[in-house]
């Protein structure tokens, strides 16, 4: 199946075509307000721990060094992805940040870890959950 999951900074209007509008960030924009920004939701779970956002935005670790980093937080909570899966599987999902450059942060790997579990889930199920029957064996016993 094939997903829908766009990137939008969150100072972009509003556009029908959206879909679900969910801000991953820890942080609130500044001088938004909630009334007119046509969020479905504020999800931080999924968005880069405190220290791993603070050391990236102080320099004190390269980007590449935050992507692996914050891959393996993606990693070793899976379940903070759920609620987005629900979101992407329901039509477009558009994942909204405050930060200027959008290629340069969170919402790409975030869309990366989305895209891999919606498609692992997909796999497991088109897998067959029980043996096949055999019951009809038995019968001639």
């Amino acid at each position: 199946m094939s997903y829908d999951i766009a990137l939008k900074r969150i100072y972009s209007p509003p556009e029908p075509d959206d879909g679900a509008r969910v801000l991953v960030d820890r942080l609130w924009p500044r001088g938004k307000r909630r009334e007119g920004l046509a969020l479905t939701d504020w999800y931080r779970d999924a968005s880069p721990s405190p220290a791993l956002r603070r050391q990236y935005h102080q320099g004190e670790i390269s980007p590449g060094v935050f992507a692996a980093r914050y891959r393996g937080e993606l990693r070793d909570d899976p379940e903070s992805l759920v609620p987005l899966m629900r979101h992407a599987r329901q039509g477009r999902l558009t994942l909204l940040s405050a930060t200027r450059n959008l290629d340069e942060s969170h919402l790409p790997i975030l869309r990366d870890a989305l895209l891999r579990a919606l498609r692992e889930e997909d796999a497991e199920d088109a897998e067959p959950t029980s043996p096949p029957c055999y019951r009809h064996q038995l019968k001639d016993e």
